[in-house]
């Protein structure tokens, strides 16, 4: 059942005052993450006029003829504008069932609505904007791209009331079409953050595992896999790919006789946690799942960022950024920087 309390006011309040309470330390602790500072980001087209050079045929769009310099040299010139620095952010939430779950310092959801805060203060540069969608059964709702603080909390107050869905109340989350929709309707390259707990398998299912899914009334997007939605999105922009675990999801714990509900169907079974061999089986499962979640998301080109409900995600996210930081000073030659 859904917690009536869990979009109280009281608790919204509590939440924002939480998070902006963060915001001194996430500054001070992540300065240069996510605002441009990051080598291989890509720019736009820009609009600004930059010198002119010679037209190379097939390359240069003729529109950009300077006929000044053209007349003056006698060889065709044009004028390339100069890149746009500003940063077009959208986030991807994740917001099935699945996410209101946590046993540690926090659920999965509001470790999500943290990450995303923590995106939009680390991106709130002038001109900078962060938009998101949010996926929930087989809808994606949008909340638009803007800039500023007063803009981000008025993101984090609309996810922050998100509702939560009673088990079966919707179908499967359809990660792959929500991805998808994401690369389609927001084509101008920026950063894309795409942040789920990943259940779904990453790659398509086999025909009698569809089959199987269609007879329980399971959504056909969990079996068609996001693998490929993911790698095609990261095609045009730098994706970063927030895993949320809670460590309860990793392990049985063992308490005897336990009933167990699915969050995305509401479908329940006993399980006898007791047994060794059924907490073996488990913890290699979900082994298997999560080295099969992090192959889709290298193949993809994507950064993999890993967060857990148990840990310091402050903590967590300066080491990822560092170690991003680290990696594109070894790929940019001394006193350059730029896109790719």
């Amino acid at each position: 059942m859904s917690n009536p309390s869990a979009s109280s006011p009281d608790l919204i309040a509590g939440r924002e005052r939480a998070l902006r309470s963060l915001e001194l330390s996430v500054k001070r602790k992540l300065e240069g993450f996510l605002h441009g500072e990051i080598t291989g980001l890509r720019s736009g087209p820009g609009s600004e006029p930059n010198e002119a050079r010679p037209y190379q045929a097939g390359q240069d769009d003729v529109r950009r003829m300077d006929w000044n310099v053209t007349a003056r040299s006698l060889e065709p010139h044009v004028r390339a504008p100069l890149a746009e620095r500003e940063l077009e952010t959208w986030a991807l939430l994740d917001a099935s069932a699945s996410m209101d779950f946590g046993t540690a310092l926090s659920e999965k959801r509001d470790l999500a609505v943290a990450i995303v805060g923590a995106i939009g203060l680390l991106a709130d540069r002038p001109g900078n904007s962060l938009g998101v969608r949010i996926a929930l059964g087989g809808q994606v709702r949008r909340i638009p791209a803007a800039g500023g603080s007063a803009a981000l909390r008025r993101t984090l107050r609309t996810l922050l009331s998100l509702p939560r869905a009673t088990p079966g109340e919707y179908p499967a989350t359809d990660l792959a079409t929500a991805i998808t929709r994401l690369d389609r309707e927001h084509p101008r390259p920026g950063l894309r953050v795409v942040v789920s707990d990943f259940h779904s398998d990453p790659w398509p299912a086999a025909a009698d595992q569809k089959k199987e899914a269609a007879v329980n009334g399971q959504s056909s997007g969990s079996a068609a896999g996001w693998a490929d939605a993911l790698r095609r999105l990261g095609a045009r922009h730098e994706v970063i790919a927030v895993e949320v675990l809670d460590p309860r999801e990793l392990d049985l714990p063992e308490v005897g006789l336990l009933t167990v509900v699915d969050p995305e169907t509401g479908r329940r079974r006993e399980v006898q946690t007791s047994s060794k061999k059924l907490r073996r089986r488990y913890a290699e499962a979900m082994t298997a799942h999560r080295e099969r979640t992090a192959q889709a998301i290298r193949a993809s080109g994507a950064a993999h960022l890993v967060l857990r409900t148990d840990t310091d995600w402050v903590r967590d996210v300066a080491a990822f950024a560092a170690a991003r930081k680290r990696a594109a000073a070894r790929r940019t030659p001394r006193g350059r920087t730029g896109t790719r």
